[in-house]
């Protein structure tokens, strides 16, 4: 009875993996099938055993085991509050599939408690993608503060900043923060966060119950610098003195601390809420952002991470 049992439960996560493959990830049936290393009629047989046990809905709704064992040690590794580990697309290099869609469900989550919360929100490609996934909502019981800027360096709208997309979809009180990323000067950052219209944001991001970031990495191809904000030459002085990744632009090194001078003594934005009152979580994954993710874990800058199993493995396996 125990052998059908099990059996029955790896069925089901199978099912649950091809329809994920499927349903989020975009795959044919040919292709999950060779993923899967399963002939083209067992992979069709899988998919619709996802959809006729409920595990598809608009997401796939089921623990796969082994996201969940991985969710359950990178929680005790690092000593995270909250890990949610999506399945890995081997054919796919993008950073956003699978932990977009979780991300939007935790959103959600959050905004459909009747009991008013304060949510602190980041900026960047994976954030954006999350809230796109959320539905529309009447939320006007919370508050939605930005912890970063949202003007680019010609003075549009910082494209990856998402507080007025949200504000849009879930109906809550937004907190924009109407400022440059990244101020021309130290003395102009001092004098635009004293402004009186901002300090009460600051304030508020502080308070933030649950906060979502993502982790740009450091790169050649670092966000920071392809949008615009940093110049090449900040840039390779930020590789130069040991900068790694960055959240919502404050630059940190391979232990988590953060860069003195270059750019971030010029950074707009608020500090990150206090992780030992409140919950920041990491919407981060991909080799690239890996090195950015292990510190900002090691060091307790975050104490949520939602991520995939590749990069759930990886962090495990470091030392």
């Amino acid at each position: 009875m125990n052998t059908r049992q099990d059996g029955g439960s790896n069925r089901l996560d199978d099912a649950a993996r091809a329809g994920w493959l499927y349903y989020v990830a975009g795959n044919t049936q040919d292709q999950i099938a060779t993923t899967l290393g399963i002939s083209r009629q067992t992979a069709q047989r899988l998919v619709s055993l996802a959809v006729s046990e409920g595990l598809i809905k608009v997401r796939v709704d089921h623990p796969i085991a082994n996201c969940l064992d991985l969710a359950a040690r990178l929680r005790s590794r690092f000593a995270l509050d909250l890990v949610d580990v999506v399945p890995s697309d081997p054919n796919s290099s993008s950073t956003t599939i699978g932990i977009a869609e979780a991300a939007a469900a935790e959103i959600e989550r959050r905004l459909r408690s009747p009991t008013p919360i304060v949510m602190g929100i980041g900026t960047g490609r994976t954030l954006k993608a999350a809230i796109e996934q959320l539905p529309p909502m009447e939320c006007p019981q919370h508050k939605v503060v930005s912890l970063t800027g949202n003007i680019s360096p010609d003075g549009s709208a910082a494209f990856y900043n998402v507080i007025f997309t949200m504000a849009d979809r879930v109906k809550a009180r937004s907190f924009p923060m109407p400022l440059p990323v990244i101020a021309s000067s130290p003395q102009e950052r001092e004098m635009l966060l004293n402004q009186p219209m901002i300090q009460p944001t600051l304030a508020l991001a502080a308070e933030a119950d649950v906060t979502f970031i993502g982790i740009g990495d450091l790169g050649p191809k670092a966000p920071l610098y392809e949008d615009g904000f940093i110049s090449e030459s900040e840039l390779k002085a930020l590789q130069k003195a040991g900068g790694i990744a960055e959240i919502v632009g404050w630059v940190f090194d391979r232990e988590g601390r953060m860069i003195e001078g270059i750019t971030n003594d010029r950074v707009s934005s608020a500090s990150l809420p206090s992780r030992e009152k409140s919950l920041v979580i990491a919407l981060a994954m991909g080799e690239r952002k890996l090195p950015g993710i292990l510190a900002a874990v090691n060091r307790r800058l975050v104490n949520g991470l939602i991520t995939d199993e590749r990069t759930a493995t990886a962090l495990l396996a470091s030392l």
